[in-house]
């Protein structure tokens, strides 16, 4: 299964937003620069999260994105629906009743066992990212990281924040 670039930048962005201040926001144009991804790209993902409420937006000249919920709460799946939307990532299209000779519709009464494998792998690889949420990751990095990741992101965030009131 290949998920779109969109899910990794997606979620590289809620872990940057979960630095945002109490009533400091990041746009989509900070956001892009941090992770070196075009804008238009990312806005379409923002939005996404945006009508999932997994980020909150502030129009205007100050305005950008914030969490619209604690890490602890959104999880990697919330992310993953949103960007990619709730349909399953493999669609049986029905094939083996298609081609010469067709059989009659007695023979397909069961469901094909395709679908049904690749459904079941779905929800397995669904629930175990319903385990993990944006605190998760950061408590990850946290007990890996030296020092220098959480320095660059909190260097960015002191120039790129806009403070504004909630």
């Amino acid at each position: 299964m290949k998920l779109s670039d969109g899910i990794e930048q997606a979620i590289h962005c809620m872990t940057m937003l979960s630095g945002v201040s109490e009533g400091g926001v990041l746009s989509a144009a900070a956001l892009a620069e941090f992770h070196g991804v075009s804008t238009s790209y990312l806005l379409k993902h923002l939005q996404a999260l945006s009508g999932a409420g997994l980020v909150s937006t502030v129009p205007g000249p100050k305005g950008g994105y914030r969490l619209a919920k604690r890490p602890e709460e959104i999880t990697l799946l919330d992310i993953v629906l949103a960007v990619e939307g709730p349909a399953p990532a493999f669609r049986c299209a029905e094939i083996r009743q298609r081609g010469p000779n067709p059989l009659p519709g007695r023979y397909f009464a069961k469901p094909c066992g395709i679908n049904a494998a690749m459904l079941k792998a779905e929800k397995a690889y669904r629930a175990e990212l319903a385990k993990v949420t944006i605190a998760d990751i950061l408590a990850d990095l946290k007990a890996t990281d030296d020092g220098g990741i959480a320095a660059r992101g909190c260097a960015f965030l002191e120039i790129h924040e806009r403070k504004t009131a909630r």
